[in-house]
């Protein structure tokens, strides 16, 4: 095999999707209540993003930084007013953990400091900073352990204020809804004493939106469900709707420099284009309020079924929580039920995390085969 295997694959090989259904070759229609880890936010395939995205390929399709884009300028005016971050400045890359990397990187500039504050079950990304803010030391290579970063429990008020004390954290990084790690929320009086705390010591707080971000909880941003101002804010995943795209919003008390930051691929015509199609269609088929809707539609249903011990999350980033392992029920959901589902760090959790146009008909049809399954076990 001439693949570096490195991922556990499913045998299953899509070869069209539409909306919220993935095709093969056989053909076997699945309902995709996962989105490719959050990725797909106005469904596969929407006849807009595919119009735009053809049209502006036939156009231009890249050209680096050392040129005007005006398709980076009119993202840049759009999307702070539109996820409602007014004055924020928009740094454009390729990927969430590009985005964490240069969040990370940005915070040691402006306050001269290099560690990192970040938090037990956290999930920030592979690369050097990102991934050694990321509580899984099986991911962390030792050149990247070489980054200093304290992990905390969430919701630990005490403990975060006495490492802050000590004046040397460029950053607190968080996930106001943990994805990965398990869809574990801490408190309003947890989240907006974090943020008090790096305003009282100089720290910048570095809201990682990376899976939660674009409306997928209901906010355009999770943290907005509190009253935060986090300095950087990092997004990815649902932001391009599959296309490869990243980027930062800056708070504007953060002045750019010349070189501070850079990308070769971020913030080309097509990334560009895909951001904006993405903003356009979560307006104009008011998908955060739809994702509400659908979302008490579904924890409704979950009261249906007694195996069910928790449910975790906000909008469509959810988690429904069981006693037992659900590896194997994921793959009877998938094999014999035509469903793609999550998995996260707690084994005990299936993460559900589908395009935002799912409606109420797919959450019953997942509900009747999560039923079917479970009375098999």
């Amino acid at each position: 095999m001439s693949l570096f295997d490195v991922y556990p694959l499913y045998d299953v090989t899509p070869i069209k999707a539409q909306d919220v259904w993935v095709y093969d070759a056989t053909p076997t229609k699945y309902l995709d209540l996962y989105g490719g880890h959050a990725v797909i936010s106005i469904g596969h395939s929407h006849p807009k993003y595919v119009e735009n995205l053809t049209k502006q390929l036939g156009d231009i399709g890249f050209y680096s930084n050392a040129v005007k884009n005006p398709l980076q300028e009119a993202l840049g005016e759009k999307l702070p007013i539109q996820a409602n971050c007014p004055g924020y400045q928009l740094f454009m890359c390729s990927s969430g953990a590009e985005a964490n990397e240069n969040a990370l990187k940005m915070a040691s500039f402006v306050t001269g400091r290099k560690k990192v504050v970040a938090f037990h079950n956290s999930f920030h990304g592979r690369t050097s900073a990102a991934v050694a803010a990321t509580d899984n030391p099986k991911i962390v290579a030792p050149i990247n352990a070489q980054q200093e970063v304290e992990f905390l429990p969430l919701g630990d008020l005490d403990a975060l204020a006495g490492v802050l004390a000590k004046g040397d954290v460029c950053a607190v990084i968080v996930e106001f809804i943990q994805g990965v790690g398990g869809l574990d929320i801490s408190t309003a009086e947890f989240y907006e004493g974090v943020d008090k705390l790096c305003k009282e010591t100089g720290t910048c707080l570095i809201a990682d939106e990376v899976q939660a971000g674009f409306g997928r909880t209901g906010n355009f941003f999770a943290f907005q469900e509190y009253n935060v101002k986090p300095e950087l804010i990092s997004m990815a995943k649902g932001m391009g709707n599959g296309f490869p795209v990243g980027g930062i919003l800056i708070h504007p008390s953060i002045k750019a420099e010349y070189g501070m930051l850079g990308t070769t691929f971020g913030g080309n015509h097509l990334a560009c284009t895909a951001a904006l199609t993405v903003l356009e269609v979560l307006e104009e088929q008011d998908l955060m309020a739809h994702a509400l809707r659908v979302s008490d539609h579904f924890k409704a249903k979950t009261t249906e079924i007694p195996q069910i011990k928790a449910v975790k999350g906000r909008g469509l980033m959810l988690g429904i929580e069981f006693d037992f392992d659900t590896a194997a029920l994921r793959k009877k959901l998938i094999y014999d039920q035509h469903i793609f589902t999550g998995s996260a760090k707690n084994k005990n959790l299936i993460r559900i995390l589908p395009p935002l146009t799912v409606e109420n008909e797919h959450v019953d049809q997942f509900f009747d085969a999560l039923k079917i399954e479970l009375d098999k076990l």
